[in-house]
């Protein structure tokens, strides 16, 4: 499909801006990439340090192959290409919270080459973003300024955790193409298990690399904003750093490569320090690590092991159960979901499988996406903490589908089976609020309505139609709300037709 190139306007016409991604996900595993300590979130400052980590004499790396085979799975994921051959390196700079004085990772021979994920618009329009490699790195530790006026301490618990550097070609025109992609892969990541996405605990960060330019010229000079944690603070820097490069740019200025921060509580980016190149480094082949080697039955293992990937998940969705594009979206979010969504649809009576009637299939997914998300949001619970199963929610829905009771009363219910725990058929039975399909009850409720309002129905009878919603109005008033709307709808018709 064509694709759309996202304008700035500036003060002297129009400018395209170019982003590229390095997103840093840490590795799911329990210990670090090259030696034995844990890498349990939360503990004490330097409770996690390995004898490596601390940069002691004569201490070598032994690689952790939990770790090489997320960051495999994870290329698989991707459709990226497994390189069988990988090897480790050495990127030296020096910062208290890096007592080696170098980073291990992969600068020369990534352990994951080329790979893509698709986007989708929300006007339905789709685009492949291309990733260029997966290598695999040493995270460092963290540096603590705000526990001592005069002095910094260093927590070295992060320090040698294994991270995977995903880093996409500049294909990425605006920030919420960027948005998009990185929301793509951090559902990935946590579909796959390689990674927990957890934004707040620093498990998954992006560096963007931003640039404009005058449409159809050369790339300009690219700045790179370090370390987002969340994909709001993203969409923002974006749109501040490409402003400020249009604005320098107007006012006949140069666009210095540089990395660059973004501050939160100002909403900008300030200059970091100037942009280093490889020579900066001093990269060089670790001599304490051997090259990795793979082999394709190592591989073919790992590719056995795959879950079913989000896209396929909701091409399904939308193939079998007959959603609309954004709902099986929003439900293939996480696994967690998606297998609450199934398992209630696998208890719902009125649901006969693919091919049959699409209706419950999407008044579940209406129930699950509006009210069961709003009391999760509300009260800040993952899907897996939900105060109401899956099977309750279908009790549920099958009550409003077989007319037990209506939708509104249904709202009614939802809350108390959140708040108290019981099931829908026991709060509907001790409240009365079984809907009334009885023909007999309503016809003769109908007839007191309309001859309570004569005239209202002469006016009817004339060709005032909208008067019709004021005929149901007053019967489910009449009726507390209990009688069954289609029935009441079919029964006015017919008496208002004389």
């Amino acid at each position: 499909m064509t694709q759309k190139r996202f304008m700035y306007q500036g003060n002297t016409g129009h400018w395209e801006v170019v982003i590229g991604l390095e997103v840093h996900a840490q590795v799911t595993s329990q210990a670090k990439l090259f030696a034995r300590a844990s890498t349990k979130f939360g503990s004490e400052p330097n409770a996690n340090v390995g004898l490596l980590d601390a940069g002691l004499p004569g201490m070598l790396p032994v690689i952790n192959q939990e770790c090489i085979a997320q960051a495999v799975k994870t290329g698989l994921g991707f459709g990226g290409q497994i390189n069988l051959y990988s090897q480790f390196d050495r990127k030296n700079y020096f910062y208290p919270d890096l007592p080696l004085g170098y980073q291990i990772t992969q600068h020369y021979h990534p352990i994951v080459g080329e790979g893509a994920l698709p986007i989708e618009f929300e006007d339905g329009r789709q685009k492949e973003v291309r990733i260029e490699r997966l290598h695999l790195e040493t995270d460092a530790g963290k540096s603590i300024h705000d526990q001592h006026p005069e002095k910094t301490y260093v927590d070295l618990n992060r320090a040698g955790v294994a991270l995977m550097e995903i880093v996409t070609k500049p294909d990425m025109h605006s920030a919420e193409e960027a948005a998009l992609f990185f929301t793509k892969l951090r559902n990935l990541v946590r579909y796959l298990g390689t990674c927990d996405g957890n934004m707040e605990q620093g498990s998954m960060r992006a560096d963007v690399n931003v640039s404009v330019n005058r449409p159809g010229e050369d790339w300009g000079t690219r700045c790179e904003v370090k370390n987002l944690n969340s994909i709001r603070f993203m969409t923002q820097a974006i749109h501040f750093e490409a402003a400020r490069q249009i604005e320098v740019l107007e006012n006949g200025g140069e666009i210095i490569q540089e990395t660059r921060l973004f501050d939160p509580n100002k909403g900008e980016t300030r200059p970091m320090r100037s942009k280093e190149d490889a020579q900066d480094y001093r990269y060089l082949p670790d001599p304490d690590l051997p090259p990795l080697r793979l082999d394709d039955v190592f591989v073919e293992e790992i590719r056995k092991t795959l879950p079913e990937l989000p896209h396929d998940k909701k091409a399904r969705f939308v193939a079998d159960f007959g959603l609309p594009s954004y709902d099986a979206e929003v439900l293939t979010q996480s696994r967690d979901i998606a297998d609450y969504y199934e398992a209630g649809l696998e208890a719902l009576p009125s649901w006969k499988g693919k091919g049959s009637d699409t209706k419950p299939a999407k008044i579940l997914a209406n129930w699950a996406i509006s009210e069961l998300f709003a009391l999760l949001n509300k009260e800040d619970l993952t899907i897996s903490e939900s105060k109401v199963s899956a099977k309750s929610l279908a009790e549920l829905v099958e009550l409003i589908l077989s007319g037990t009771i209506s939708g509104k009363i249904a709202k009614d219910v939802f809350p108390i089976m959140w708040a108290e725990g019981k099931s829908a058929d026991q709060i509907v039975e001790e409240k009365g609020l079984k809907q009334v399909s009885d023909t007999g009850a309503i016809e003769a409720e109908v007839e007191k309505i309309m001859a309570q309002h004569a005239d209202k129905v002469q006016e009817y009878r004339a060709g005032k139609e909208k008067l019709f919603g004021f005929f149901v109005g007053q019967v489910m008033k009449a009726m507390a709300g209990k009688a069954n709307p289609g029935v009441v709808n079919q029964v006015i018709q017919d008496k208002l037709k004389g």
